[in-house]
């Protein structure tokens, strides 16, 4: 577990250290007095939501430097594809091969882009995308529809959200180019 000083949080954000202890004071930051009356110490975790509840921009070091992709598939062949693909271009995967399990990785994850099958048993691709619009707490995440249905479909779920769609067979070079157009986005 990380912890960061009053000192360090008052330097991220710019901001004179009284500022940081009234923010501790008050409640609105939380944090912890070290045993012996010590200075204030916050957890990571604990800024950075400071930070998000606040709409304040996080600084570059707590910023991932590696671009996070979620291949939601059931067909694990066409999600392996997938994932050397974006693996190569130099993106972490990872894969869920059921709408249950993408919604687990959504939140523990954290990816910046989803690709999405519409076909999967149970929850389809059409709950995930109106899951992620309306509950995830992440709005900038770009969704990609990956799918053989046809192009009215895939046009129903950029309706409800998503972002980009791909119909399938696609080629590594076609899904290349969609995923880094829709991350300059």
């Amino acid at each position: 577990m990380k912890t960061l000083t009053s000192g360090e949080i008052a330097k991220y954000c710019d901001v004179n250290l009284r500022t940081v202890i009234r923010w501790i004071d008050s409640g609105r930051l939380k944090g912890y007095k070290l045993p012996g009356g010590g200075n204030n110490r916050v957890k990571e975790e604990d800024f950075l939501a400071f930070l998000q509840d606040n709409e304040l921009p996080i600084p570059a070091d707590f910023q991932s430097k590696e671009t996070r992709v979620l291949i939601v598939d059931d067909e694990l062949q066409v999600a392996k594809a997938i994932s050397r693909v974006t693996t190569r271009a130099g993106f972490k995967s990872v894969i869920a091969t059921d709408p249950f399990m993408a919604g687990a990785l959504l939140t523990s994850f954290k990816p910046q882009l989803m690709t999405l099958d519409l076909s999967m048993p149970g929850v389809n691709g059409y709950d995930i995308v109106k899951f992620a619009r309306h509950d995830y707490d992440d709005k900038s995440l770009k969704i990609l529809i990956i799918s053989a249905l046809g192009e009215e479909q895939r046009q129903q779920a950029l309706d409800l959200g998503a972002d980009m769609s791909l119909p399938k067979p696609f080629s590594n070079k076609e899904l290349l180019n969609t995923i880094e157009s829709l991350l300059v986005k």
